[in-house]
């Protein structure tokens, strides 16, 4: 009786390692393909909303969340919303989306139902209650006047903000798309507050941030 047992043969293991090969590089390409669809995502996503600012601007002579005839001239818009100039659903006219009087969230209804953005959305002074849209991480982004972004010697400004939950690999290519790939200036930046996992004089991609935010210039 032959016991003697048949190992592989040189060509056998050849074939094996080409095909752990193949595998490891379809897994690989794969991710890169998410990656490449989330970053041009929030490309297209951010640009939507510039131009839906600018459009707005156009036509109105005024920001959105900013307008002071809003419940007058635009459809739909909730007199009774608690947000804007005294709660009225209008902006203070002072040509400012600002925080104080809720106008970086009533941007949204104004943008929305006056067509300028899909979906409807609703300001309201609790977050519970109010609707913003989201990026694809699930947190709301923020259209806003103010200075909470990278940059030395820099002055308020209206700015995009993407919302937490993002990874700083997909915002350091976002920023090498569309800008100069430095969180610091520019016109996509990081948050003014510093944060060690996500950016320093550049974004951190090795091993990735994974509740990241960057910031679009107006």
């Amino acid at each position: 009786m032959n016991s003697r047992q048949k190992g592989f043969t040189l060509i056998e293991i050849a074939i094996v390692l080409v095909i752990i090969g193949l595998l490891l590089g379809g897994v690989l390409k794969g991710q890169e393909l998410i990656t490449g669809a989330r970053v041009r995502n929030f490309i297209q996503q951010q640009d939507g909303i510039k131009a839906a600012y600018f459009g707005f601007l156009d036509r109105y002579r005024a920001l959105p969340g900013d307008y002071s005839q809003a419940v007058a001239n635009i459809t739909g818009v909730l007199e009774t919303s608690g947000c804007g100039k005294t709660g009225t659903g209008d902006g203070d006219g002072d040509g400012q989306i600002g925080s104080a009087t809720f106008e970086n969230i009533l941007v949204w209804e104004h943008l929305s139902k006056s067509g300028f953005i899909n979906g409807s959305y609703t300001c309201a002074k609790t977050a519970t209650s109010a609707t913003s849209p989201s990026n694809p991480y699930g947190s709301v982004l923020n259209l806003v006047y103010d200075d909470g972004f990278q940059g030395a010697g820099k002055a308020s400004r209206h700015n995009l903000k993407t919302g937490g939950q993002v990874p700083s690999d997909i915002l350091a290519e976002i920023d090498r798309k569309v800008d100069d790939g430095n969180p610091t200036q520019g016109s996509f930046r990081a948050p003014a507050t510093a944060n060690a996992a996500c950016f320093a004089t550049a974004w951190v991609t090795n091993p990735p941030g994974p509740n990241c935010e960057g910031i679009t210039l107006f």
